[in-house]
């Protein structure tokens, strides 16, 4: 079974897949996630490497790519030295979310499915990308490590 041209991804509340559906001009996929730039290799001071940001992609109604507002809220090491409060890291990221996503006309949550797509920003890999490992076809959601696969369904792994 080879990939599909649109890859489904389930709307599942209070999880990973929490803020994908639909609005006035198409298609969103939102999340909160933590990456590390492409080329870095692990050593010490990883904790300054490690950023998250929020990220809102959009599509059309056929599930084409047309835009994505990627925003860095900060490092691990920021969060890790403020935890809690609304001035944390992770508040921020969150709270810039759903700024995004109220922004979007007519929006609802729901079942999506899209093409896959890639783009890199600050040196990190976003997209949906699609590939083939011993016969068995792929897809995977960066950086938020979610996987896609068989029956293709919308569920993921992760």
């Amino acid at each position: 079974m080879a990939v599909p041209q649109v890859i489904p991804i389930t709307y599942e509340p209070r999880h990973r897949t929490d803020a994908v559906g639909h609005y006035a001009e198409g298609q969103f996929l939102g999340s909160v996630t933590y990456a590390f730039p492409e080329d870095y290799r692990p050593d010490d001071g990883w904790e300054e490497h490690k950023r998250l940001f929020t990220v809102l992609h959009t599509f059309d109604t056929e599930g084409r790519h047309r835009d994505s507002e990627i925003w860095c809220a900060g490092s691990w090491a920021e969060q890790q030295r403020n935890p809690h409060g609304p001035d944390s890291v992770l508040a921020q990221a969150q709270a810039h979310l759903a700024k995004l996503l109220r922004s979007l006309p007519r929006r609802r949550y729901t079942d999506i499915a899209v093409q896959p797509f890639r783009l890199t920003r600050d040196g990190v890999l976003f997209g949906l990308l699609t590939g083939e490992d011993d016969g068995e076809p792929w897809a995977e959601l960066y950086p938020d490590q979610l996987g896609f696969g068989p029956p293709w369904d919308g569920t993921y792994d992760t």
